[in-house]
């Protein structure tokens, strides 16, 4: 017998692991929201991004988590999303390889500039470059300050391969 699958879920990896698109993928088959925690982070405006107050953006994160059900996807390494790993059943970190993730926004980026894949943001040369920068700083820094502190670690699913992520979807059908 196949058990329930949690119904407040926290997707965590750096830039290009897959969040968003399993966060897509788990709301569409388990019919729960979703919430990308980017645009918690920042209000979204055609004149550009800016970034919420403190107490707004807490006050948006509190919103969701109040709910019965959601899905959460993102930011990992700051205090602010803490309640979030509180009142999360499962958090699921998504620990692609390296080389994987360095592909995927070299394909998002130009998905994004052709305008075949939309962009929550203006997709600019210098956030391609900081993409590499995070993607590298969370290899060498954040993952392995997450990963020795064992955080949450009764609830966290970490999934490093493309059968593992497979598993996982199929269990839910």
């Amino acid at each position: 017998m196949r058990k329930e699958m949690p119904r407040k879920i926290h997707i965590i990896g750096p830039v290009g692991s897959g969040k968003t698109t399993l966060a897509r993928k788990l709301s569409a088959k388990l019919s729960i929201p979703f919430s990308e925690l980017d645009n918690v982070a920042w209000k979204r405006q055609v004149s550009g991004d800016i970034r919420r107050p403190e107490v707004e953006r807490e006050a948006c994160l509190y919103e969701i988590i109040q709910s019965n059900c959601w899905i959460v996807e993102g930011v990992h390494n700051e205090d602010w999303v803490f309640p979030s790993f509180n009142h999360a059943e499962l958090i699921i970190f998504l620990n692609t390889n390296y080389n994987v993730r360095k592909y995927r926004i070299i394909k998002r980026f130009f998905l994004q500039k052709l305008r075949l894949e939309k962009s929550n943001y203006t997709p600019t040369v210098d956030i391609f470059i900081k993409m590499f920068k995070w993607n590298k700083y969370f290899e060498e820094i954040t993952k392995p300050d997450f990963l020795s502190k064992k955080l949450y670690k009764e609830k966290v699913m970490m999934i490093e391969k493309r059968s593992e992520l497979q598993k996982l979807l199929n269990e839910v059908l």
